[in-house]
Parts: structure tokens; sequence; C-alpha cells
């Protein structure tokens, strides 16, 4: 009989992971039997590096892999003796268990190192080096990894993945089954990353009622939580039972009384014909009754105050090199007298110098000034800009931890109890920041400091819920200054002169030719994607003097030939292809490879992060990664299942390989992921996106990212469709008439 017809049982330990799909637990690993290694592939979802494991299976030849064993059905079993247990041990499946920790304990123990762990585990802390904390932490995260297994397994007779029971684990230890027996609708509330549907269908494996309430209402919440993704900060009641409807199906029940009953318990607020999550309900609130009682006089307005006030301006821009225009002085003079200031305006209208203004004539009234804007990149561009140093609105904040269940609330340890300490605070890029990040740092700012508010509002409004710096600019009671003037006339004047034809819906010359402004006609998205390849690895890097890395292309949206996806696949073959001294790692539908561009993709406020030591004297470590953080691949550690990301502000974090779903490839971005940042080139491929995508601020703001030229490719029809499409999908929010109502009481 042919060994490949043959049912085989195979035994060993597992030394590496090659590929696995954390949506069904499938895998390829490397075993390292008594003859030789072998190469294993089937569902194995609680198989780690370090396992020992027997398998009934048969061979097969692959014609790209070659001879492979594939697995009917498999058993882990306790290494049975001192070298298989020293080899597990030093896996990393054991945590602050490394290779050499491992080696004594082993040596001290011998065949007889399981049963210590388990059942003597203060013997530990006889071998040097081990402390009887240490060893009890030893001993318990053995008995964690063994429950976490009967779990996994348990959950997978649910159609549970293998990441998806590692994150019910954590959330609810043992109490998981619990959950799962009397609402797995909970897990969708609980637990980031899983949906309703996915919840629906665990709740459908066991049987569950599908007009049940708990069903019901789990639509509703998860209708309005989607909504918030989408920068809705409520529903209207039509649209939401709508909405839950279509979710829900036939025979769901009656959503109108469980609607009420979500009410009636609070778990959602109605306002008339509004339906929110009482997070972002709260929070519309409390801003604008805060944002009001900032908005006071800081100064008693005496004869001749303003005369006397833009003196010290001009006088103070003469001295630090800058030119006062007229409605510049004006501006600074409007927030040297009131409490709370709003400046806004497009490219090159001297936001820059005027924000440089503020500070000069603030440092030399002695002061204290911070700045702040909402991610990593815009806090360094402002930085750059201004010579002083700014950091993130979170940072500024001090995160210490989050919940996202009813619309989300980070926790900050600056607050009204423990307010900021400056005289002057200057945040940036205010159309990025939503509802809930501008009712922390309102929290945050005392009544005696004076709040300066900067932004574009024509950019794309906040990933998360809330149209912040538009509604404040709806309102014409507060103290603001719109600068319109363009002074920037350099090399990038037509970045800036097209910025702005557009923002005015003008239709813009597009040419080959235009040096810094540079459109290619194209109708073929295969063409554009080796026009792209070739212009970001061979043209673009000696024409703007950057590197590859640094150019960045921005698509419009995720999907399709030129979305995010299928550019990232590319750009990373043409500028980091494989080699043998790259390390790889293959994440679901992503392939991750050493040197590669990531983004963070989701705030994490828990995930540790600590300095380069190579990069900078000052040793700092704290928690807390955010969304469009970018970075590049350092290192990934198949024995310790660890990919070590440094990030462009010097950080350096760690991530599992179970938490690879908060990072992404970002050799491409969509416009919207590149807000508050500024590349030395950027091009964006318009051909044929969703109609949704067509709108005019979405090109405003991708051709704005651009420092000093923006190549478009594609369709010059698309770019006129987009310039002629005023606004982008209208958001639910009610911030404007909170500020009204708040102004009025």
């Amino acid at each position: 009989m042919d060994l490949y017809d043959q049912n085989n049982t195979i035994k060993g330990t597992v030394k590496r992971i090659y590929f696995e799909k954390h949506e069904n637990g499938y895998k390829a690993v490397l075993l390292e039997t008594e003859d030789e290694d072998e190469t294993v592939v089937g569902k194995m979802p609680d198989v780690s590096v370090g396992d020992t494991i027997e398998a009934d299976g048969s061979y097969f030849d692959h014609p790209k892999f070659g001879i492979q064993f594939k697995i009917d059905s498999y058993r882990i079993v306790p290494p049975e003796d001192s070298k298989a247990m020293e080899r597990y041990l030093a896996s990393g499946a054991v945590t602050g268990v490394g290779e050499r920790l491992a080696a004594k304990i082993v040596a001290k123990f011998g065949d007889d190192t399981f049963r210590i762990i388990e059942e003597e585990p203060e013997r530990l802390s006889e071998i040097k080096g081990i402390s009887k904390r240490k060893a009890m932490e030893i001993a318990v995260s053995m008995e964690e990894k063994k429950d976490l297994r009967d779990a996994m397994v348990a959950m997978g007779t649910l159609g549970i993945t293998q990441t998806m029971a590692v994150k019910i684990y954590d959330n609810y230890g043992p109490g998981y089954i619990e959950v799962l027996r009397t609402n797995p609708y909970k897990l969708a509330e609980d637990i980031r990353g899983i949906g309703f549907k996915t919840a629906d269908d665990i709740a459908a494996a066991q049987g569950m009622d599908p007009a049940s309430d708990d069903r019901c209402q789990a639509g509703l919440l998860y209708a309005l939580l989607e909504s918030s993704a989408d920068g809705h900060c409520f529903l209207p009641t039509e649209r939401l039972v709508k909405e839950a409807g279509e979710l829900l199906g036939a025979g769901c029940g009656d959503i109108g009384k469980n609607l009420e009953q979500l009410v009636h318990a609070g778990r959602v607020k109605r306002d008339g014909d509004r339906i929110y999550l009482p997070g972002y309900y709260f929070a519309e609130l409390s801003c604008a009754r805060m944002l009001v009682e900032k908005n006071i006089p800081m100064l008693q307005n005496l004869p001749g105050l303003d005369e006397k006030i833009d003196r010290d301006i001009v006088k103070i821009a003469e001295e630090n090199g800058m030119r006062a225009d007229p409605f510049q002085v004006s501006a600074v003079r409007e927030c040297v007298k009131n409490g709370l200031f709003i400046l806004t305006g497009g490219p090159g209208t001297g936001k820059t110098t005027t924000i440089n203004m503020i500070i000069g004539y603030f440092l030399n009234q002695g002061c204290e000034i911070v700045l702040a804007a909402p991610t990593g990149r815009a806090a360094k561009r402002m930085t750059e800009a201004t010579g002083y140093e700014a950091t993130t609105i979170h940072r500024l904040l001090g995160v210490a931890s989050i919940t996202d269940s009813s619309g989300g609330s980070a926790y900050f340890q600056k607050n009204a109890e423990d307010p900021l300490e400056a005289d002057v605070i200057i945040i940036d890029e205010m159309s990025m920041v939503d509802i809930m990040l501008f009712k922390a740092l309102l929290s945050a700012v005392p009544v005696s400091s004076r709040l300066i508010l900067v932004g574009d509002a024509s950019q794309l409004p906040s990933v998360g819920p809330g149209c912040v710096l538009n509604d404040i600019c709806s309102c014409d009671f507060f103290p603001m200054v719109k600068l319109e003037k363009i002074f920037r006339q350099d090399e990038t004047s037509n970045i800036v002169i097209n910025a702005h034809k557009i923002n005015r819906g003008e239709h813009i010359e597009l040419s080959s030719s235009i040096k810094d402004f540079i459109f290619l006609e194209r109708d073929d998205a295969g063409v554009i994607r080796q026009t792209i390849g070739w212009m970001i690895s061979e043209k673009l890097p000696d024409y703007v003097h950057c590197t590859a890395f640094d150019i960045q292309v921005l698509t419009p949206g995720k999907k399709g030939a030129l979305g995010v996806g299928e550019l990232n696949r590319f750009l990373q073959q043409t500028l980091n292809p494989p080699a043998d001294d790259k390390k790889e790692y293959i994440y679901g539908d992503t392939l991750f490879r050493e040197g590669d561009k990531v983004m963070q993709t989701k705030n994490d406020y828990k995930l540790e992060w600590r300095t380069d030591s190579r990069l900078t004297s000052l040793s700092q470590s704290g928690t807390g990664v955010f969304n469009g953080d970018l970075g590049r691949i350092r290192s990934i550690d198949e024995s310790s299942r660890v990919i070590t990301v440094l990030f462009d502000d010097g950080r350096v974090a760690s991530y599992s390989f179970s938490e690879l779903d908060e990072l992404d490839l970002s050799y491409a971005m969509t416009i919207h992921k590149s807000q508050g940042s500024e590349y030395p080139a950027v091009i964006i491929p318009v051909l044929d996106p969703s109609p949704l995508l067509v709108y005019r601020n979405l090109l405003y703001t991708g051709i704005t990212r651009a420092k000093t030229c923006v190549v478009l490719l594609g369709s010059s029809e698309t770019i006129g469709r987009m310039i002629d499409t005023k606004g982008s999908n209208d958001r639910y929010t009610s911030f404007t008439e909170r500020l009204l109502q708040a102004k009025g009481s």
C-alpha cells in the first residue's frame, strides 16, 4: 500500500508555526519527532509552540511545499521527559520563563518538573533567581494555559475561532460559560472585534430563540454602535428601527417594545425622535456646558487696550522675524482677550505663523503653555512648526484605561479634580477631535486657562463620532477668526492654490507638466498600480529628496483593485520583498514581514511601550498606542509569538500574535486615516471609487497631506465629480443645538 494512502500516527513537539488562519484555527506547523522534522497541517486551534502532540492522519505531496502530514485528529499530551519539558517551558508558553530559566528548572527537578509546578510550586523558589512570588506566577500561568486550552476546545464546538476564544476567556475568565449559555449577545457589547452577527451565530448554535428579547435588544444596541463607527452621535428612531430590523431579519420579535425596554433600563437615551447611546448624549451636553462656561473675557475691556495689545504683538513678531499681517494680529488679540478662541483656515493661510505669534506673546507674559494634537504625527508636525514640544491629547491627559460599551469612554488621570497645569492650552488639528475626546479635554482645562482651538473646518471630520469643529464654527457667539488670505506662494504653491480652488468648488488644471501637482490620466487599475510602484520606488524619492518609505499612497476607500488591501499587498512586494533574512507571519489575510510599514488601527490604552535607547538618551515607558500611529516592524519572534514595532516617534511596542487585528500595513492608507499627517509627497489613485466616496473634502484632505508634491492617477472626470460634490455623508449630531441651548440658559 502507498504511504500516502495509509492512516498514520505521529508524535512530536511543535517547533514552529509557519502559518495559521485565525478564522478557523487551521495551521501549518513544524513538528520535531524522534526521527526527523515533519510539516503537519490541519485545524489545530489550541496548539502552540512547545506543545507535544500526537496526531492521526496521512501524508500527501503538496505541489509547492512538498510532503506534508494532514491531520484527521490530534491530542495534546503532557511532555513525558525532562527534555520535552524544558523545550515546552523555553518556548514562551509560560509567562516569565525563558530558555535559561527553563534549563535551570528542569536541571533541578528533572522528569518531576511538571508535578512540582502543579502541586508544589513554592519549591521553585529553591532555584536561584526565582522568588516565591515568581514561583507562584509560573504556577498560575501554567494553570491558566490549561484552563484556556479547555475553554478553546469547548468554544470551538460552537464555531468560535481561536482568536475570538482567547478574547472571550480574557474578558470573562471561567465565567465565559455562563455568558455563552444565558446571553451570548453580551459578547458584542463587551468585547471589541465581536459583532452582533458573531454573537448571533453562537446563539443559533445553541438553539436560542431568534425572537427573544435579548436578541432584539442586542440588535438595536449593535445598530447604534455601528452608526457611531460612521460618525453619528444618534439615530432617528425610524432609521434605528429600520436598520435593526434589517440586521435581525424576519421573525425577530417586537422591535418597538424592546426599544422602549432599553430606554426604560437606561441603556439608550431618547431625546424627542433621537436615540443615543448614553455616552454620546451626555458628552454633547457636557461639552456644550463646559465650552460656553469657558467663553468668558480674560481682560477688562479698558480704553486703549486693543491698541496696546496690537503694539505688543507686532513688536514680538518683529523680534522673532515674523511679519505681522493685520488679520493675524487681530486673531492674536482676540486670543489674548478671551478664555476661548477658535482659529480656522486652509493651507497656506498663516495658521502656523499665527500660532507662533500667540506663543511668543504669552511667553513674553511669563505664561506656561502646552501644545497638543490628536495624533502623534500631528503633534510631531506641530513641534516642527513651532519649535516647542507638542504631545498628543491622550498623553497630555494621561490616559489610564478604557471601556467601550454604551458609547465608550476613556479614563484619564487629568480631569476636573486634577486639571492641567497651564496658562495657555493650544490644540491643533481640531477637525480630528471627536466628541468623547473633546469631553475629556474640556474636563481637564482649568477655568483660569486660555483654550485655543486650531483647525481646518474643510477637512474631513473625525474618525470617531461627532463633527466637533464644524459644529462649533456654525455658532456665531464664540470668538473666532477664519484666515483666508494665502501667504505661502513658494514651491508648493500649486498644492495650496489648488486646495483652495477645490474647497471653493472650482475645477483645477490637470496636467503632467505641473512640477508639484502632477496628474496622469489612466483608465486601468492594473496600469495605475504599476505606475504607483514606479513612482514610489524610482521617480519620486530623488525628486522630493526622501526615501520611498517616506512617500505615502492615499486612496479613497478600502476595497477594490485600488483599495487599501490590494495596494498594500502590491507595494509590500515592491518596497519590501521577501528575503532569507526577513521573518514573516501571516495573520488572517495579511502577511506581516520584518521591515514593513504598519499602522495602529484602534486605540489601545493598555498596550505597553518603551523608548528605544539607541534612538534617545531619555528612557521612558508607558501605556497607550493610538489609532493612526505609524511605524515599521522591527522583528518577528516566532518562539515568543510577538511582533515588535518601532513607531515614528521612537516608541517601541510588542504585539502578541493574537493582537495583530490592531495592526495593518500602511504603504497605502485611506485618506481619512491620513488626517493630521504631512508627507514629502502623496500619490492618490482616483479612478472609479464608490459613489459614497466621491465628494469634495475627501479630495481636499488628501492633497493637503502633501508638503512638496501631489501625484493624482486616474480619471479627470472622477476628479471633476468630486469637486462638484460639496459634502460627505451627513452626520447625526446635536452638538450645535446643545451649544445654543447652553448659551441661552
